[in-house]
C-alpha cells in the first residue's frame, strides 16, 4: 500500500515527514510525496504566466529536495509536484492515482479542513512541530470513543494489532466554565457529567472485552477519560507518549464514503498533540470487518 504525503510547495512542514515515516515504517507501507501546485485557469499563452508558472514549478520542485534530505533513508519514498486546480483535489488525484491507502498532511488549516470533509480515504494530521525519535514506530493506538463508536474501536484494534501497537479508548469529558456560578453553582452540571463518565467508562469495558476476544488483539488494552474546561485540557489530563497515535471517526451526519468532521472530532484534531487520523465510517466498517474476521 502507498501513504500520500502532502507537503507544502514552500518547504515548510517538518511535521508532516516525521508523522508518515512513522506510520510507513511501522506498516511496511512505500511513501509519495507530493507538492501540489496550481493549474493555470484559463490557459494562457502569456509570457508572463508561462515565467510565473516555471517559478512555481522550480520553487515546488526545491521543496521536494528538502524534503528528499529530510525523509529517513530506511523509509521507501517517490517525489512528485502534481498540478490541480487546489491542494484537496491534487492530493486527492495523486492518492486515487497511486491507490493510496492514507493521506498524510501537516497541521490543521483551511487546506486540511477542505479535505477532512472530502476524501474517501482516512487522513492523518500531524500537529504543528511535531517531531519523532530515529527509527519511530506506531506504538500505541488511541481511538477516541464517546460510547457508540464500535466500528471505530474494532477498526483500531485491528491496526493496532497488525502494527504490533497496543490500544487505548480514551473519552473527553468537556465542561466550560459557566460565565458566572453566583447563586446557581455547578452541583447540576457535576451530577451529569459523573453520570456520563460512568456510562462512558462502563461502555469502554464492555468494548475492551470485546476487542479482547479477536483472533489478532492489541498486545495491551487500556481505557482512560480525559478531564478539562477545554478539548485543550481535557487532551492534556491523560497521558502522551512517543509513537502515540489517536483515531476518531467521521461524524454520522456526514456521508458513508467520505470524510466528514463533527464539530467535537474537528476540536479533537485541532488540539492533539500526537498525529490524528480521521477515518469515514464506511472505511470504518470496512476495517473492523477485517479484525473481527482474521
Amino acid at each position: 500500500m502507498t501513504l500520500v504525503v502532502g507537503f507544502a510547495p514552500d518547504g515548510r512542514g517538518r511535521g508532516v515527514l516525521h508523522a508518515a515515516a512513522m506510520f510507513a515504517r511501522s506498516s511496511g507501507d512505500d511513501i509519495v510525496v507530493a507538492a501540489v501546485i496550481p493549474s493555470p485557469w484559463p490557459p494562457s499563452p502569456a509570457r508572463v504566466d508561462a515565467e510565473w508558472r516555471a517559478e512555481v514549478e522550480r520553487v515546488a520542485h526545491e521543496a521536494l529536495d528538502r524534503a528528499r534530505e529530510r525523509l529517513p533513508d530506511d523509509i521507501p519514498a517517490r517525489f512528485l509536484v502534481a498540478h490541480a486546480r487546489s491542494a484537496p483535489a491534487g492530493l486527492l488525484e495523486v492518492a486515487e492515482q497511486h491507490e493510496a491507502s492514507i493521506i498524510v498532511t501537516g497541521a490543521m488549516g483551511s487546506t486540511n479542513g477542505r479535505l477532512l470533509y472530502t476524501s474517501p480515504i482516512p487522513v492523518a494530521v500531524a500537529p504543528r512541530g511535531f517531531r519523532t525519535r530515529p527509527g519511530a514506530r506506531v506504538e500505541r493506538v488511541t481511538a477516541a470513543f464517546a460510547g457508540a463508536d464500535d466500528d471505530l474501536v474494532v477498526a483500531a484494534a485491528g491496526v493496532a494489532a497488525r502494527v504490533g501497537a497496543s490500544l487505548r479508548i480514551a473519552s473527553f469529558a468537556v465542561r466550560a466554565r459557566p460565565p458566572y456560578t453566583s447563586g446557581v453553582g455547578r452541583s447540576a452540571d457535576d451530577a451529569m457529567v459523573a453520570d456520563w463518565v460512568g456510562y462512558v467508562e462502563s461502555a469502554a469495558r464492555s468494548k475492551l472485552d470485546a476487542v479482547g476476544h479477536l483472533a489478532s488483539a492489541p498486545r495491551a488494552l487500556e481505557a482512560v477519560v480525559g478531564h478539562g474546561e477545554t478539548w485543550e485540557e481535557a487532551l492534556e489530563d491523560i497521558d502522551w507518549e512517543d509513537g502515540d497515535v489517536l483515531v476518531v471517526g467521521s461524524s454520522s451526519a456526514g456521508p458513508l464514503a467520505r470524510v466528514f468532521l463533527g464539530s467535537r472530532a474537528t476540536k479533537i484534531v485541532r488540539d492533539s498533540p500526537v498525529p490524528t487520523v480521521v477515518v469515514p465510517r464506511g472505511v470504518a466498517s470496512e476495517l473492523a470487518e477485517e479484525a473481527e474476521s482474521a
